[in-house]
């Protein structure tokens, strides 16, 4: 399997609610490949957003499929809702369980994607014995919690070991990078192997967030056609 395609998640988190359907609709028509929905239980992140409801109605608002990502405490309780709610794909931390692989067999068997979450204090080889069993290995640029915040720079590396290891073992699973992702630094990211990039408030903080979706796909596109 290859991912040489790039996809663009714009995160609803930094969205204005008000007007949800007409968000997420402007970033579809600027290029959009996935909608990323952050859910936060105020325990595991000192925030609070979004719950299962809510993942059922943007369900209905987009044909999109919809990345879950839970930054959430003992997920698997909770894995089955989302599932039916909507989820396409499911992002759970490593820091979250104690049992990652039976989190993620979970959500295989309820018919998801698997997606395995990694905070910016925790290394990469903590994934080493689930690369086999997921879609998704999500790498956080930044503090899970809040949007807006600067991005933190070693997630690059991350990406680039997570690339190698794919490369070394044909293995098939996305890269994906959350936080702190924009113009600035989207082209890098894809040079080092990332695939999916999840923009919240470099997408919805925008003027138009039709067009900078159009231009964080563009931008990335081209750094991966560039890339040697």
């Amino acid at each position: 399997m290859t991912y040489a395609t790039i996809e663009i998640a714009p995160s609803i988190l930094a969205a204005d609610f008000s007007k949800l359907r007409d968000e997420i609709r402007a970033t579809e028509e600027g290029g959009a490949n996935v909608i990323h929905v952050d859910v936060m239980d105020g325990h595991f992140v000192p925030n609070i957003s979004i719950g299962i409801p809510v993942v059922a109605s943007v369900r209905k608002a987009t044909r999109l499929p919809l990345d879950v990502h839970l930054m959430i405490e003992n997920p698997e309780q909770y894995i089955e809702e989302f599932v039916r709610a909507g989820a396409n794909r499911v992002l759970v931390h490593q820091e979250a369980t104690v049992h990652l692989d039976r989190a993620l067999a979970m959500i295989r068997e309820h018919g998801a994607e698997a997606g395995a979450v990694i905070n910016p204090a925790t290394p990469v080889p903590m994934l080493s014995e689930v690369l086999d069993k997921l879609e998704t290995v999500l790498v956080m640029g930044v503090n899970p919690g809040f949007g807006g915040q600067k991005f933190i720079p070693r997630a690059i590396e991350k990406i680039r070991q997570l690339n190698q290891w794919r490369a070394r073992d044909n293995g098939a699973f996305r890269i994906e990078v959350d936080g702190g992702v924009d113009l600035e630094n989207i082209a890098e990211l894809a040079q080092a192997g990332a695939n999916t990039f999840v923009a919240g408030t470099s997408i919805f903080h925008t003027p138009d967030a039709r067009e900078a979706t159009r231009q964080l796909c563009r931008q990335a596109t081209q750094a991966l056609s560039q890339k040697v």
